[in-house]
């Protein structure tokens, strides 16, 4: 390792170094060519040519790059860089004795020994000089850490070893590898050996006494790592995962971090990684308002639209404090961008009409809703309010003010709603598709449906946490009730993408969300992840459905359809809106019974706008009202 004080000119030292060693591998290729008896008319031969092969071969490696990069890094990508140079400084260098004369004499043999030579000479310097620093600086062998016993021995495990190589700090020592792979059992990598195969995971960590496990196959199913999952806790030994190219890619994590299992992981399907490549042509340099910014998916959007690059991102909230740290970490996370935080009810017109006026925004998303079933419930007009109300004010204004996009924010429990929080958010989808002053206008109104978000504030998950921690069982409404879940990732590359894509125009974007998941499951794997055994550590309680829930979510009802995408992964919905003047009357009814605060006939023009909602909330429509504002 160069002393600090000639790092600045390790450039022109590794000219001067290879200026120094093309000669000597030169000379050794005319060595080998007369057995070590170099005649002295070759001898004088070599002197008159080595001009030409220095000079040719400096400059073909400062074009290939061997003069930047880090030998301790040293890598394939270097080492076809070298081939690469040295065949065309030797084809070049043939050229040149061929024009100068001096080709006539010359073993044919000595430039294809000058080539072998030079690759091993320049080759093997590198990568001796990383495996010397690798071998000498190797954290496990200077500075023992805990015995780690590595599930996984493909690229992940080989991206931890080099980290763990590097990092002094990690407090791990690799003591061995099982992997799914029988053939790769007896193989090293790195210098640690793979010892068997998953299915002997237990047997394995007998044998070797590790104090941690960690998890290396991001490739793995859903249905392996449960697998895994479930023969790490029956070994009693701490374990962790490997973070996914996402998380890493997010900042949420770094290389060679690790973090404990968590329920996401145990997904029934694999996380839907869309990627934000379109989206961010298209929000680059714009303005963009999100409503709802402080909120689960509010805020993650905003978080996500900050990094495509707008010219101007406004985050607009009614929740006071929320909004102050979320506007906070914008702002510590993107100090170059305009960011503004917006205290405001997306119900409040005046109020929209200035906000839009001032920011006039290219792109509208929008997540401000009420969203808990049984708490809307009990709060009826305040969800017709919300939920439809605002919803036909901030587009309403978007249209007005030209943007260019108003994407809405909907969820699975629009299709067939039997509550108020859906019946709501179908209105709203209408709204959205069908109303005629926005039909009319120039802005590209499209809704994209979620299903249940892993995460987001008041979902299942952290509900369970909550009531895990505090020692207490675990509620579960009814021991086959079902979800359709997806990450919070997951739900916000789905957003962005549908603003992009050119099929969503107008219509409802979906995620392909798999198979829905048992909510016992999620407690059940919850439990187990803690350390702890469901039914015997924790109790799990079942409660019975609350006001408004449904068994089994749906996607779509049966008068709509969906057709295929770009993105493999997201479809569109192609449903049935009620013709303009029906919806223009109800929503006339629906804000009216909202202003005076009538629930009855609130439930009636919802239920009147939603046909196909199911019968609870038709009986409550039609005059027996169990809520109550």
């Amino acid at each position: 390792m160069l002393p600090p004080g000639l790092l600045r000119f390790r450039r022109v030292l590794l000219v001067v170094l290879h200026a120094f060693l093309i000669p000597v591998g030169y000379y050794a290729a005319f060595a080998l060519r007369f057995d070590f008896q170099l005649p002295p008319d070759h001898a004088r031969l070599y002197w008159a040519t080595l001009k030409y092969v220095l000079v040719i071969r400096l400059v073909c490696f400062g074009l290939f790059g061997l003069f930047r990069g880090w030998w301790r890094n040293v890598g394939m990508t270097d080492l076809v860089a070298l081939v690469k140079a040295v065949l065309l400084s030797t084809g070049l260098a043939l050229a040149a004795l061929f024009m100068s004369g001096n080709l006539a004499g010359m073993p044919r043999s000595v430039l294809a020994l000058d080539a072998v030579t030079a690759l091993f000479l320049f080759g093997g310097l590198r990568f001796g000089v990383r495996a010397f620093r690798e071998e000498r600086l190797t954290p496990w062998r200077a500075n023992p850490g805990k015995r780690t016993l590595i599930i996984g021995a493909g690229a992940a495990s080989e991206r931890l070893l080099r980290e763990l190589q590097r990092d002094g700090a990690a407090g791990m020592t690799p003591v061995g590898l099982v992997d799914d792979d029988p053939e790769k059992a007896g193989m090293h990598i790195h210098g640690v050996p793979v010892v068997g195969t998953t299915d002997g995971l237990a047997e394995a960590a007998m044998r070797l006494s590790p104090q941690l496990m960690v998890i290396a196959i991001p490739s793995a199913t859903r249905d392996q790592m449960r697998r895994l999952v479930d023969a790490c806790l029956g070994t009693g030994i701490e374990f962790k995962i490997v973070p996914s190219i996402r998380e890493l890619l997010d900042g949420r994590a770094q290389l060679g971090q690790l973090r404990k299992v968590q329920i996401e992981d145990l997904l029934g399907r694999e996380t839907v990684e869309l990627g934000l490549d379109g989206p961010r042509a298209e929000l680059q340099g714009r303005t963009v308002l999100v409503t709802g910014g402080a909120g689960s998916i509010g805020s993650e959007l905003a978080r996500q639209i900050a990094g495509c690059g707008p010219s101007r991102l406004v985050v607009l909230d009614q929740a006071e404090s929320p909004l102050y740290f979320v506007h906070l970490d914008l702002v510590h996370a993107h100090p170059g961008l305009r960011i503004e935080a917006v205290v405001a009810d997306v119900t409040d017109q005046g109020r929209m009409e200035r906000v839009f006026a001032a920011c006039r925004p290219d792109f509208v998303f929008h997540a401000a809703a009420y969203k808990h079933v049984p708490l809307m419930e009990h709060n009826v007009v305040e969800a017709v309010r919300n939920n439809v109300l605002g919803t036909l004010c901030v587009a309403e204004m978007a249209a007005r003010f030209g943007a260019q996009k108003f994407v809405l924010v909907s969820t699975d429990k629009a299709v067939h709603p039997s509550s108020v929080m859906g019946a709501t958010k179908r209105v709203a989808e209408q709204v959205v598709l069908g109303w005629p002053a926005l039909a009319r206008s120039r802005t590209d109104f499209r809704a994209v449906r979620f299903g249940n978000v892993l995460g987001s504030d008041g979902s299942v998950i952290p509900l369970f946490r909550r009531q895990l921690a505090a020692g207490q069982p675990l509620t579960v409404t009814h021991p086959e009730v079902t979800r359709y879940f997806m990450t919070i990732p997951e739900a916000v590359q789905l957003v962005l993408q549908a603003a992009a894509l050119p099929e969503a125009a107008r219509r409802i974007a979906m995620l392909d969300m798999g198979e829905p998941v048992r909510i016992v499951e999620l407690a059940e794997n919850l439990v187990r992840l803690s350390g702890l055994e469901p039914y015997k550590d924790v109790p799990i309680v079942f409660t019975g459905l609350r006001p408004g829930e449904k068994l089994h979510e749906e996607l779509m009802s049966d008068r709509e359809e969906t057709v295929p995408t770009a993105v493999p992964k997201i479809r569109v919905v192609r449903t049935f809106e009620p013709d303009r003047n029906t919806l223009t009357a109800g929503l006339d009814r629906l804000g009216a019974a909202a202003a005076v605060g009538d629930l009855g006939d609130s439930l009636t023009a919802l239920c009147e706008l939603v046909p196909e909602c199911v019968s609870p909330l038709r009986e409550r429509g039609a005059g027996s009202p169990a809520a109550a504002d």
